[in-house]
């Protein structure tokens, strides 16, 4: 089923055939018929919407529960690797790695375009009031909370799990080994789910380019008064690919590790800025009064599905949006993380993936949805109406109101270029793991090849209905692909359960053989 060749390295034909000719012909497809393509993708979103919502609510929870149930069982104390290893990065590198891939640059997208939507268009209650101001700090720290990063943890921990553990190929269907066997596994079923693997990885990682060239854009134009719009959009897209292309090649050591490490570092610089020059007794108490309400609510906003109608497609537009780009980012950061996470015990992979990123996500929205609302309630800012207009302009209309404009516009505008870099090479790394049979270090024609196809179809999707059409390819990618985390849950449950009794079973014939040599262990 692989061969050898020059170019790609290794491969698997099946995985790999299929998944690019049904990516050309849609890219083709969309490029020769935007408006139909946009039109299609816009009645795909209302039918998922609309009578499938409710699954994206109760799966996202689930697999939030399941991991933290995972991390704080007999189970925890595993390690995603022989007994004995140690991890092969160092925490801070691993958490920077992990960071960046998982959610970075649409967290500085959203991270003051969020607030100031749900501030004048709250879910429920009275738009620009103090009370849709708090509403809409508690939901922005919801959905970018712990519940994505439950996604990805059961993802990766799986993935870590039976390639390391059990030394299986670094393909999504490995992880599905004990509900499909070596036979499910190498037949038709275990090469759909690799193939629909990839289709939602670059699905995924198309939404984030797109808002990221959009960013880019808009900071170019407030900083240097360059032009925006689609032709710049497509112009920085093609940019932006050839860079993340050259780091992808580079591998994890030279590229992705190198520029996660730097982007962390910009990151504390801008937030520091930020809170110094910008509302800082504001935002401390705002921070810590929404760490309260969130945990306070999380159930209650975990299960709303808007039964009644009270505010139509909010729930649909925001939570289940969200839930399905992060299902749909599931494939790619699980199996990044999966593959930087070598060495660690099952309780530090979950606790680290799940706690320490959210920690830093509460610190950006904190800070940035903080200082636009002050700036919004209490200094007549115009921040929400130019969000309204373009939410890319989000950010920067904020640092119009601060001291420091030129330097944080510039930063920022940067951070968004790595991020978007670390995330598609990260993404292009995955996809050649995926349709190269499992190689943990693919080779540089198949990470070169995924990479132009992740750009055509930003692309192709910003012309077909720009920010629309790239949130309904996340929400249709995302939705079979729950069904294979579901399962997923399964069988990694099978799977521990096996070994402990495995582990169990060795304890007691040691303990056999202790008392037999006289309490001499042999």
């Amino acid at each position: 089923m692989s061969d050898k060749r020059s170019f790609l390295g290794k491969v698997d034909r099946p995985i790999f055939s299929i998944s690019v000719i049904i990516m050309v012909v849609f890219v083709l497809w969309t490029l020769l018929q935007p408006k139909t393509a946009g039109d299609t993708f816009n009645a795909v979103q209302k039918f998922i919407t609309d009578n499938f919502g409710w699954s994206y609510l109760l799966g996202v929870t689930f697999f939030l529960v399941f991991a933290l149930y995972i991390a704080f069982s007999k189970y925890g104390n595993i390690t995603l690797g022989k007994d004995g290893e140690k991890p092969e990065h160092s925490t801070w590198s691993w958490f920077a790695m992990l960071f960046a891939a998982g959610m970075g640059i649409g967290l500085v997208f959203w991270g003051v375009a969020e607030p100031m939507d749900h501030f004048t268009t709250p879910p429920f209650g009275a738009p620009s009031t103090i009370e849709s101001a708090q509403t809409a700090m508690r939901y922005t720290f919801f959905h970018w909370g712990l519940h994505p990063w439950g996604i990805f943890a059961v993802v990766g921990l799986s993935m870590a799990y039976f390639q390391f553990r059990k030394g299986l190929p670094a393909t999504m269907s490995s992880s599905l080994y004990p509900i499909l066997g070596e036979k499910g596994v190498n037949g038709w079923i275990g090469k759909a789910v690799d193939i629909l693997s990839v289709f939602a990885t670059i699905f995924g990682v198309a939404t984030s380019l797109g808002l990221g060239a959009m960013q880019i854009a808009t900071g170019l134009h407030f900083a240097y008064g360059l032009p925006t719009g689609m032709t710049t959009t497509i112009i920085i897209i093609v940019v932006i690919t050839i860079l993340f292309i050259i780091s992808a090649v580079t591998g994890i050591e030279k590229g992705i590790k190198f520029l996660s490490n730097i982007n962390m570092v910009i990151i504390f610089l801008i937030l520091a800025c930020t809170l110094i020059v910008g509302p800082t007794r504001f935002i401390l108490n705002g921070m810590t009064e929404t760490i309260g309400s969130y945990l306070q609510n999380i159930v209650q906003m975990s299960f709303w599905a808007d039964t009644f109608n009270t505010n139509p497609g909010w729930v649909g537009g925001w939570t289940i949006f969200y839930w399905a780009w992060w299902v749909a980012w599931g494939p790619f950061v699980g199996a990044f993380i999966a593959r930087i996470s070598r060495g660690r015990t099952v309780r530090e992979f979950i606790v680290g993936v799940i706690v320490a990123p959210t920690v830093m996500s509460f610190l950006w929205l904190a800070v940035m949805g903080n200082s636009a609302l002050f700036i919004e309630i209490f200094n007549q800012g115009t921040i929400a109406a130019q969000t309204a207009k373009d939410s890319s302009t989000a950010i920067f209309a904020m640092f119009q109101y601060m001291p420091l404009t030129g330097v944080l516009t510039t930063l920022t505008t940067l951070i968004i270029a790595i991020f978007f870099i670390t995330s598609a090479d990260s993404a292009t790394f995955v996809m050649a793991m995926f349709t190269s049979g499992g190689e943990l270090n693919p080779g540089a024609g198949l990470k070169i090849t995924w990479g132009v196809i992740e750009g055509a179809v930003a692309i192709a999707l910003m012309l077909a209905g720009g920010l629309s059409a790239l949130q309904t390819a996340s929400i249709a990618a995302a939705f079979p692909y729950m069904i294979v985390m579901f399962a997923m849950a399964v069988a990694l449950i099978k799977a521990f359960k096996t070994e402990f009794i495995s582990i169990e079973s060795h304890k007691v014939a040691n303990f056999k053989t202790t008392v037999k040599q006289g309490g001499k262990t042999v």
